[in-house]
């Protein structure tokens, strides 16, 4: 047997997987609510910086290759789906005492998996968070992109820390 399918659970980042499923949920059921209640581009104005806006994005962060005539679906959901298989191999992989960086990969794996979701229903993903200051807004985004965005944090805080432990590569950090 591989020493992958030998993994504990409770000894690996695995562990933390239950905050990827209370992630992937939160994201799922904010986007049906978006979809469900709003009509396609209304806004509701929360505060004076933040609104709910419901937008179809096909394509990536910033809208990036969403004019595009379709096959960026397929290639952004490949993307996802690799993407989330090595988040779950390196949780596997993380040291159970690296609670930074094993949350780091459930929140990056919520994300992905949420994008990926929306991409293969929908064709496109929704997002509804939108900040502004005066003229000047931030792309829409949502909950799973929120997730990417902490665990990539994490991620980099996680690099600087000097625990003299193994990481996750294998290497001993100094």
């Amino acid at each position: 047997m591989s020493s992958f399918m030998k993994v504990n659970f409770a000894d690996s980042g695995l562990r933390w997987i239950w905050l990827t499923l209370v992630f992937l949920v939160i994201d799922q059921v904010t986007k049906h609510w978006v979809a469900g209640t709003m009509d396609l581009y209304q806004s509701i104005k929360v505060l004076s910086f933040f609104n709910i806006t419901y937008v179809h994005n096909p394509g990536a962060a910033f809208s990036f290759l969403a004019d595009q005539p379709g096959w960026q679906r397929w290639f952004f959901a490949a993307i996802a789906t690799i993407a989330s298989v090595v988040f779950v191999v390196w949780l596997a992989k993380t040291p159970k005492e690296n609670k930074m960086l094993g949350i780091a990969f459930a929140l990056m794996l919520s994300g992905a998996l949420g994008n990926l979701i929306d991409r293969v229903l929908l064709g496109y993903v929704i997002d509804f968070l939108d900040f502004y200051i005066g003229s000047y807004r931030w792309p829409a985004f949502n909950i799973a992109d929120s997730a990417i965005f902490v665990g990539a944090a994490l991620m980099i805080l996680d690099s600087f820390k000097g625990s003299g432990k193994e990481n996750v590569a294998g290497s001993v950090d100094k």
